[in-house]
């Protein structure tokens, strides 16, 4: 299983980036996705999360309403929409594929296969 994040960048506060995450090797659409991220020093931390379908997401408390997590399973891609990005959003997100199970899921255990992370570095 190969997961391919980009998208990622250096963005002033206020702005907005779209993440993607390709996935390849496996049957996309079988299985739920998640975005987290990890600043330098800090432990890994949950972003938002999508079942198979789309139909279920969840979010972290400190992105919820800023951000959307979306995916389209015809283009194995997941995808982040950020909007009104904060300075402390400044981390390398990483998208995760859960291992065995199609449903959403916040715990970082949870998921099996990882993507090598994009930078995100929003200015003050």
């Amino acid at each position: 299983v190969q997961l391919q994040a980009s998208g990622g960048g250096l963005v002033q506060a206020g702005g907005s980036l779209r993440l993607s995450c390709a996935a390849s090797g496996r049957t996309f659409r079988n299985y739920g996705m998640g975005w987290f991220r990890q600043a330098p020093g800090k432990e890994r931390e949950f972003v938002a999360a999508i079942n198979w379908s789309g139909g279920s997401t969840n979010y972290a408390d400190s992105v919820k309403g800023r951000f959307t997590i979306s995916r389209d399973n015809a283009k194995n891609t997941l995808y982040l929409e950020m909007n009104s990005l904060r300075p402390e959003d400044t981390a390398v997100y990483l998208c995760g594929s859960r291992g065995r199970s199609a449903s959403v899921s916040s715990y970082l255990n949870d998921y099996f296969y990882w993507g090598q992370g994009t930078e995100v570095t929003v200015s003050s």
